[in-house]
């Protein structure tokens, strides 16, 4: 996740076996994660907080496996249509919480501009959640 003013660029992939459980904990994460500065500049608050927006975009090559050769190895990357179900579902829970979210297109080539404002970058994993 990238900050972009009052928002979240959330680059999200989805890997084989991936569930709804993982897709709840991501967004429960997500927007509660405090990574918003306060008015002493401290992260103490969430994208609910700052009433924020997402800007969620299926990302499968998150999924890369580069440990051998030179090719990266997508074989992680959930297949195309479950991955889309659970995309979607990524944005519906997200917007039941109220917020504002907007997406790219499932599986298209786009071209996003993403401006980075601050050293603030957050890889999230579902997995973690079974630590």
């Amino acid at each position: 996740m990238a900050q972009i003013g009052e928002g979240l660029v959330c680059l999200v992939g989805v890997a084989q076996g991936d569930t709804e459980a993982d897709v709840r904990y991501l967004v429960d994460k997500t927007i509660n994660l405090r990574i918003f500065s306060d008015e002493a500049g401290k992260f103490n608050l969430s994208l609910l907080d700052v009433n924020g927006q997402i800007l969620a975009v299926s990302q499968f090559t998150l999924l890369a496996d580069t440990r051998k050769g030179r090719r990266p190895s997508f074989i992680q990357a959930a297949l195309p249509v479950d991955a889309e179900v659970l995309f979607n579902r990524f944005v519906e829970l997200a917007k039941a919480m109220g917020l504002r979210v907007e997406t790219g297109c499932f599986q298209q080539h786009m071209l996003v501009r993403i401006h980075n404002d601050g050293p603030v970058t957050v890889l999230l994993d579902s997995r973690d959640s079974k630590l």
